[in-house]
């Protein structure tokens, strides 16, 4: 009898604690980027960045980013975060850029100031949703490598070795 009143108790804790989790208003979900995730495009490969220059905060910028596919020539999102010394942020701006952009993210620290700023790019769509507030964070992140080919390079040895394969396969039936 007490391992039941145990289990119950439990559970009872269980079920209680979900209800204490809290989220802040200020936080995006994963069902407000569903929401901004477009189902078409304007051109093949278009994109969308969150959009800001000199928010106050994160949520500041994503609440009131405008909806709107980022510009051909650019393929990223960049995203530059100005912190006090505390660590709370003093200014946000994001917007779309280019590869030149994206090539000295990090973090630098003005100490005269007392500030700190961390840029971050991201390819992909909506990809800019989080600030940079370290090194860890404040990085260039691609879903392909840089050094791609581009679509339209073929591997010649590799389709002459299968055209090779084809032709003894059918000639030896």
């Amino acid at each position: 009898m007490v391992t039941w009143v145990r289990v119950a108790w439990v559970l009872c804790l269980m079920l209680t604690s979900d209800w204490m989790k809290t989220t802040h208003s200020r936080d995006f979900t994963l069902r407000d980027i569903i929401y901004l995730h477009p189902s078409t495009t304007p051109y093949p490969g278009g994109f969308k960045c969150f959009t800001c220059e000199d928010a106050e905060d994160n949520y500041s910028c994503n609440r009131w980013a405008p909806d709107t596919y980022c510009p051909r020539g650019t393929s990223y999102c960049y995203t530059r975060h100005k912190m006090d010394m505390h660590g709370d942020s003093v200014s946000v701006t994001k917007r779309c850029v280019s590869l030149e952009d994206c090539l000295s993210t990090g973090c630098v620290q003005d100490s005269h100031k007392g500030y700190q700023v961390c840029t971050a790019c991201c390819e992909g769509n909506i990809c800019n949703l989080p600030l940079p507030r370290n090194e860890t964070t404040a990085i260039f992140s691609t879903i392909l490598p840089l050094n791609r080919k581009s679509k339209l390079s073929v591997d010649w040895p590799l389709c002459f070795l299968i055209i090779i394969l084809i032709v003894h396969t059918f000639t030896h039936i």
